[in-house]
Formats: structure tokens, C-alpha cells, sequence
């Protein structure tokens, strides 16, 4: 299962939040992975035009108000594909079997309305939203958002 899009949005959380920019180490730290990654990462959302990074300021700044960034953006600018894609067909199926001979074009038909609802969805929500359900999260826990220290 890839995680680009959950590390994606950690990132984007971890930036739209912090008091001064975040570096791919600090940001690879909360993630529980390597900067090389972040970077990886940071450079598709670059691409994208939802972070930016300065030549002699280190670390990353959200380019897009939370608000206005949807889950759909995101999830295509880390996958670099325009629908969101959830399921692989398998590749050989026997056509001398009645269920091999019909079952891709039954599947791809299946699926792509399935991904088609699930784009709908990922559209229909912001990082903003994210963000409000990790606060509520972090209020019901008892801690600091920003610290992570216990109230």
C-alpha cells in the first residue's frame, strides 16, 4: 500500500500549522520516515503549486490556504495521475473461461465508478477539514497541537 498521500497530508498539516517553516528533517521526524522521502514528497506538492521553498530559507510554506486546498489536489499532485486510482485488474485472465473471458470489462467498469465517488468525496473535503478533526482529536486527548505537550 503506498503511504504518499497520509505522509502528504502529516506534511501539509505540519506546515500550514507551524509558527516558522518546516525542514524535511523536522517534518520527517513526525512522519516516522526519512527526509529523502519528505523530499520526494515536497517536491511533487512543489510542483503542484501547493508548497513553495526558498533558495537560503530553509524548510516549506503552504502556498494554498488550507481551506481552499482539497484532498483531491493533494491525493493527485503525490500520485501524479488525475483520477484517484484504488484498484489494479489482474493482468491474464483465461479467456477459454466464461468468468476470464468478461470479468475485465465487468471490473473496469465497477471500479471506475467506485474511484469516480471516491474522487467526488476527496473533492469535497480540505485540508482545513483535516486539520478541524485533528484539533478535535488533540481537545478530546488533552493535549497542545503545536507541542504535543499534555494541558
Amino acid at each position: 500500500m503506498d503511504t504518499r498521500f497520509s505522509s502528504a497530508l502529516h506534511m501539509l498539516i505540519l506546515i500550514s500549522e507551524a509558527e516558522t517553516p518546516m525542514t524535511s528533517e523536522q517534518i520527517a521526524g513526525s512522519v516516522g520516515t526519512n527526509a529523502t522521502y519528505i523530499r520526494k514528497i515536497a517536491g511533487s506538492l512543489k510542483k503542484a503549486g501547493i508548497i513553495e521553498s526558498r533558495q537560503g530559507v530553509r524548510g516549506f510554506t503552504l502556498l494554498i490556504p488550507s481551506e481552499r486546498l482539497t484532498l483531491l489536489s493533494i491525493y493527485r499532485a503525490v500520485n501524479g495521475s488525475s483520477c484517484v486510482s484504488l484498484f489494479d485488474l489482474h493482468q491474464n485472465p483465461n479467456d477459454r473461461c466464461i468468468v476470464g473471458k468478461h470479468i475485465k470489462p465487468v471490473l473496469q467498469k465497477e471500479f471506475s465508478s467506485l474511484e469516480s465517488v471516491v474522487s467526488q468525496a476527496l473533492n469535497g473535503r480540505t485540508l482545513k477539514n483535516i486539520i478541524d478533526m485533528m484539533r478535535n482529536e488533540i481537545d478530546a486527548q488533552g493535549t497542545n497541537m503545536t507541542s504535543g505537550e499534555q494541558k
